[in-house]
This record gives structure tokens, C-alpha cells and sequence, in this order.
């Protein structure tokens, strides 16, 4: 089985533009904040744009899956970021042999980065030999990596990093300091003083006492003194520093690609984990959704906004969940009710649950299937830009053409509130129009809206209502359900706002 990227099956090339920028739908549907939490702990890795490419293949999302599921059941996860840190702490390494000046400080440290790649490997190897994998991703890259530690440059490296380290560890050299002048010489088996006064001034010790002893700062770079006294060692001692020099010549491209590649997108996966587990802790449930690419029937059941959640938990403040389906010939959703009563957020939670399950994420709810789109489009209402010399209907127009024209049968259409700066006449007359062309294509769609004939247009549309405490219309549950809008929810909401309400008016009226 070979093995080129944890991330992408089914191409080697199939790696991130690095200038990738957000698609244009991540401020509508507050992906740009779920990205930027996900990610803000793995600056290093810049994984950002593995979250600007959705997958176009079921395959490569269960892919995905697979991978997840064997880091969330097994001591993997922790291995992984033990791998991570290892390799972390070689690239510092490397980074401050960069820094230094002297070149022989600069050799030895780029042989200790050497040394921490080399056991990192090997521990990896180890701990994915040890692991019961299912996921063909894992399984494949084990074969890898089993590969990599038995060949012959790996084991070469090795060999020579252990035998120059042994060597540099057994020189012993000896200086003599006489006014301004230091002496270096090999050691001739001249006794070790400090042990002898430690000795001699061990009797005197009585317990515990306090330690008085200043520490010194020990940066890594040598001053002039100490690096002569190491170019005098080099000289005693040449052919370990020739042999220094040449590994430090012959080793630049020590590191294996496909292995830099897996430890930098094997943290695409740690991210989201370690994300999603802070939710988990608080009760809230994710699941693999099964993705679909043909049939359209979908549906989520306890699904929520993930970037309001996030707000929310740092608020303490309630998650509410919400349940959509569509079955048989039913295409679109259209969602009604009084403002402020958590459309918009519904929209939202519906375009994060397929985008992210287009990524081989966990998706928020208790179950899901969900369609794999080959375009996920928006429409949410913007403020009218003074620059474009349009108006709000003009420019609500032209965007929504342009959407259809991209749209295919496979893509997923997201409207918000649209056509609101007009009468409701021709909003209705608009809307129809719109809708006409959305059922002709046949893609899904999930319409927020004032107006609410667009729930009963036919059989391929399904009406959703935002919800309202029945015994109070002004305050909003936040709850989507599945029934026909009738538009009373809203007016006597706003009745109670204005205070022209039956009970409100009887009582300005005194009676």
C-alpha cells in the first residue's frame, strides 16, 4: 500500500495553494470563526487552507472518518502529539543552530536536531506498530514509516549520528589559565579537584541547609573564550571534528518529506479534535454524519451553531439544538417566523453541517446525513455599498443571478432574508421567480424569509417556522420546527411591541 498524504487519498500532488484566501460563504456562515478557534493553537502548522478545500469525494471523506475515529479510541491521539512535540522541539533546535555564530557550536547543535529526529522516527515507528489500526490512511502510513526506519539511509543516519555523538561525549581535554594566556592540552589522567573538595568539605556538613548559590544565566551562544578553547579542542582531537564537518555537509536534507508532510496535516485532525472535545465535556454531542452524493435526502437531528456555541460557552450561556430532514422529492427549506428568533442561526448551522462534513469532520448533532455538494453558495443580506452606484433590490438581483448561474443540480443554495428592501408585493413576485428557478435546477436550498407563501409553492418545498413561547410571543424559544407558517407568531409579536395588543388596549382604554 502506498502512501504520500494522511489528508488526501487519491492524489500525491493534492496539497494546499499556501495563498489560498477564505472562500467568500466563511463570513456568511461564521466559518472564518470556527476556522480561526480550530486553528489558533496551531499557528506553526498553518492549517488554514486545508479548511478552504472541501472534498468532492464520499471516499476520501470516510477517509477521513476513519482517521478520526482510530485517534479518538486509542492511545494514538496521545502519541501523535508526543511525535508533534518531538519534532517541534528538533526544528527549535535547528532554528537556534541558525542563530549561532561559531561554527562548530552551530555543528553540535545541528547534530542533537539530528538525533531528536532520529528518535522521534523510531518512537513513531514503534507506537504505530503497537496501535490496533483500522483507518487505511493510518494503516498505510505504519507500512511507511516501518519502511522508512529499515532502510539504508535511515539506518546510516542513525549509525553515524549515535557514533559521532559517543565520540564528542568521550573527549577529555585540560587547560591551564595563567594570567591572560589559557593553555589547552589533552588530559593526562590529572585527578578530578572538585571531587576532592566536595570531599573534603562534605564532613562539615550538618542536614539540611540553605543554598546560597547564585545561578547564572546560560545562554546558548559561547562567548569568544569558550570558542577558542573549543577550536584548541578541535585541533587535539581532528578527526572527530573532520568527521563533525562532513555529517554537517552530507546531512542538510536529513528529513524524510513524506513524514514532515504527515506531521504537519496529522494536526488537521488533532485541531478539530481538540476543539470539539470542549463541547463534548459540556454535553453536547458530534457525530460522523453519513454523506451522500447521490439522493437528497438528508437529515440532522440535535444539530447546532458551532460558532455560536463557542461564544456561548464562554458566556455560560444556553446551546439550543435544532432537527431538519427532507425526504422523498423535497428540495427546499424555507424558514419564516419573527425576527430575532434564531433563522439566521438555523441558516448558519445548516451550511456549517455540510461544509464541514465536505472536510471529513464531525459534524455537531446526534446523527446526520448529509449531501456532498460540489458548490455550497450563499446569499445573506449585506449593507448597501455606497461604491457600486446600486440599489439594495439591484444589488440583491444581480448577486442572486449570478449564484444561479454558477448553481448545478449538485450544489446547495443558502438565502438569507433577501428582497427586503422592497414592498411585499414584489417580494412575493420576485421570490417566485427565484424559487421557480431553484426547483427547475433541482438543488438543494435553504431559504430564510419574510414571505411566507414560499412554504407552500409544492410538494419539493417544506415549511419551518421559528418559534415563540406560547403564553408570551415576545420571547423567542429559538426552536426551528417543521409546520406551516401562518404568520400569527410574528404579528403578535409585534402587537406586544407596540403595545395594540387586546389586553394593552383595553387597558390604555380604561376599561
Amino acid at each position: 500500500m502506498s502512501f504520500h498524504s494522511i489528508l488526501f487519498p487519491n492524489t500525491a500532488d493534492q496539497a494546499p495553494d499556501e495563498r489560498l484566501t477564505p472562500p467568500d460563504l466563511f463570513a456568511d456562515l461564521n466559518l472564518n470563526q470556527i476556522v480561526a478557534a480550530v486553528t489558533a493553537s496551531k499557528e506553526e502548522y498553518n492549517l488554514k487552507p486545508f479548511f478552504y478545500m472541501p472534498l468532492q469525494d464520499v471516499d476520501a471523506v470516510f477517509w477521513r472518518h476513519e482517521i478520526m475515529q482510530d485517534l479518538e479510541r486509542s492511545q494514538l491521539f496521545e502519541n501523535m502529539k508526543d511525535f508533534a512535540e518531538n519534532l517541534r522541539t528538533m526544528r527549535k533546535h535547528l532554528a537556534q543552530a541558525g542563530k549561532l555564530y561559531y561554527k562548530l557550536q552551530k555543528q553540535r547543535w545541528f547534530l542533537d536536531a539530528v538525533e531528536i529526529y532520529c528518535a522521534a522516527v523510531n518512537r513513531l515507528a514503534r507506537d504505530l506498530s503497537a496501535a490496533e489500526l483500522t483507518a487505511r490512511g493510518l494503516v498505510a502510513f505504519r507500512e511507511y514509516v516501518a519502511r522508512y526506519v529499515a532502510s539504508e539511509h535511515f539506518l546510516s543516519l542513525l549509525e553515524q549520528t549515535k557514533k559521532l555523538l559517543s565520540e564528542l561525549a568521550a573527549i577529555q581535554y585540560a587547560f591551564l589559565i595563567s594570567g591572560d594566556r589559557v593553555q589547552v592540552r589533552l588530559h593526562a589522567g590529572e585527578p578530578d579537584y572538585s571531587e576532592e573538595v566536595e570531599a573534603t568539605f562534605e564532613k562539615f556538613q550538618q542536614g539540611a541547609v540553605k543554598d546560597y548559590s547564585f545561578k547564572f544565566n546560560d545562554p546558548p551562544e559561547m562567548n569568544h573564550i569558550e570558542a577558542q578553547i573549543l577550536a584548541l579542542v578541535a585541533q587535539l582531537y581532528p578527526e572527530v571534528f573532520t568527521a563533525l564537518d562532513n555529517f554537517n555537509l552530507a546531512s542538510q536534507d536529513y528529513q524524510d518529506n513524506t513524514i514532515l508532510r504527515f506531521d504537519r496535516e496529522i494536526q488537521f485532525y488533532i485541531a478539530y479534535l481538540e476543539h470539539i472535545a470542549r463541547f463534548q465535556q459540556a454535553g453536547l454531542n458530534f457525530c460522523y454524519p453519513h454523506v451522500v452524493r447521490d439522493g437528497k435526502e438528508i437529515h440532522s437531528d440535535q444539530s447546532f451553531d458551532l460558532a455560536l456555541a463557542d461564544k456561548l460557552r464562554a458566556e455560560r450561556g444556553a446551546i439550543v439544538c435544532n432537527d431538519f430532514y427532507l425526504k422523498g422529492r423535497e428540495r427546499m427549506i424555507v424558514v419564516s417566523g419573527p425576527n430575532q428568533g434564531g433563522k439566521t442561526t438555523f441558516a448558519r448551522t445548516f451550511g456549517q453541517l455540510h461544509y464541514l462534513a465536505a472536510l471529513g469532520c464531525p459534524v455537531p448533532g446526534t446523527r446526520a446525513q448529509l449531501f456532498l455538494c460540489d458548490k455550497l453558495l450563499t446569499h445573506f443580506e449585506k449593507e448597501e455599498n455606497i461604491n457600486n452606484l446600486r440599489g439594495k433590490l439591484q444589488d440583491d438581483l444581480i448577486r442572486i443571478h449570478r449564484i444561479l448561474e454558477r448553481a448545478t443540480p449538485a450544489s446547495i443554495l443558502i438565502m438569507n432574508e433577501i428582497f427586503t428592501s422592497t414592498t411585499l408585493s414584489d417580494a412575493v413576485v420576485l421570490s417566485k421567480k427565484v424559487a421557480a428557478k431553484i426547483t427547475a435546477l433541482g438543488l438543494l436550498c435553504l431559504w430564510v424569509t419574510f414571505v411566507d407563501e414560499l412554504g407552500s409553492l409544492g410538494e419539493q418545498t417544506v415549511s419551518m417556522v421559528s418559534t415563540v413561547v406560547p403564553d408570551n410571543p415576545a420571547q423567542r424559544t429559538y426552536k426551528i420546527v417543521r409546520r406551516p407558517a401562518d404568520g400569527l407568531a410574528y404579528a403578535m409579536a409585534i402587537a406586544e411591541k407596540y403595545r395594540v395588543t387586546y389586553p394593552r388596549i383595553k387597558e390604555r382604554m380604561g376599561s
